[in-house]
């Protein structure tokens, strides 16, 4: 007879892509799997596609600073609430996983209320203010980040790494090459700034290209809506908004890597030993957590980290230089290093229930 497991967490792909590399790698026979999210939020979009029994919820905001719309969400949270609790009981799953967001603290609450065993896992140095709130009602907390442990109580907390999705490994450089059109003479360097791209690196890569395409194959995954047309039939440059389908084996073919401070993107290059630049967001542009995350990565010997505020084309060439200069220490100490991969130390806890 199949287990029922419910996942949550969602606002942001960062709390979705996670639930979703655990979920493929879940065993149908034994499970039957179930979300509960946002009626609007991007996992509704991403869990929908993929055939997985979706329940929506109401869900409000959560924030760290005075604000009206708090009051307004204090009721929409308490409305979430009693939507997941009659949504649990239909249900009527053995386990809740929740990679937080603003919308897993309705579900933790109500799990909790009708004793349904509760996995939060945080990806993040730092809790996000969804799981600071999960904690107390969690059964087991996950981290990425040993650092993490401080934040949560240490009796139900465990360091387990970051889940990584599967097919993100098995990528293939050859053709990779092919794809991008690129020949196995000079090293490959991917720009990543995130779905949306990221408008100083972008500006940073783009006025140092000459300079970079001398002793890269640069590829620039820019964003959406982020293209230069000028720029589109440079040798030894390709520009992208996004890669989909193709991504594993461009990654294969990557030697170096420039990146923002996401937990997901970073021990994804973590796990494939690419050694990388981390340019994280801001504190004006988030929590700071990117930052946290970026200087972890530096101290353990995983990275070099540019802040935002010190990017320029010199500053970027300079960094980079350094990077390949490191590039096989950086390396064998990615490998050698244990907080890598916990997908299948998270299946083995979910199958423990």
């Amino acid at each position: 007879m199949k287990k029922t497991i419910v996942f949550t967490g969602g606002g942001s792909a960062g709390h979705v892509t996670p639930n979703i590399a655990i979920i493929n790698e879940m065993d149908d026979s034994k499970w039957d799997i179930r979300y509960i999210g946002s009626k609007q939020g991007i996992e509704k979009e991403l869990i929908t596609k993929r055939n997985i029994p979706y329940y929506e919820i109401s869900s409000g905001k959560l924030r760290r600073y005075l604000d009206a719309e708090n009051v307004i969400d204090v009721f929409r949270v308490l409305k979430g609430c009693m939507e997941a609790r009659r949504t649990l009981k239909k249900i009527k799953p053995e386990l809740v996983f929740s990679k937080g967001g603003f919308v897993s603290v309705p579900v933790i609450i109500a799990a909790r209320s009708l004793k349904i065993p509760i996995l939060i896992h945080e990806s993040d140095l730092t809790p996000g203010l969804a799981n600071k709130i999960s904690q107390r009602f969690a059964t087991k907390i996950f981290t990425s980040f040993e650092e993490t442990k401080q934040f949560f109580p240490q009796e139900k907390t465990t360091v387990i790494g970051s889940p990584i999705r599967k097919e993100i490994l098995t990528g293939d450089a050859q053709k990779g090459r092919e794809f991008l059109g690129f020949h196995d003479g000079r090293p490959v360097l991917t720009m990543m700034g995130g779905s949306l791209g990221a408008k100083k690196i972008n500006e940073a890569v783009r006025e140092s290209i000459h300079e970079l395409t001398e002793k890269y194959q640069l590829v620039h995954l820019c964003g959406k809506g982020n293209r230069d047309e000028s720029m589109a039939n440079l040798p030894g440059y390709k520009q992208y908004e996004y890669v989909n389908e193709e991504l594993a084996d461009v990654l294969a073919a990557t030697d170096y890597v420039i990146t923002r401070g996401g937990s997901n993107a970073i021990f994804e290059f973590l796990a494939l030993n690419i050694p990388m630049i981390i340019v994280p967001l801001t504190k004006k542009q988030s929590r700071g957590d990117q930052i946290l995350n970026a200087k972890s990565f530096e101290e353990k010997g995983f990275a070099i980290m540019l802040e935002e505020e010190y990017l320029t084309p010199q500053t970027l060439t300079t960094q980079l230089e350094n990077l390949r200069q490191q590039r096989e220490t950086m390396q064998r100490t990615m490998a050698a290093s244990k907080q890598g991969n916990g997908l299948q130390s998270i299946l083995e806890e979910i199958e423990k229930v």
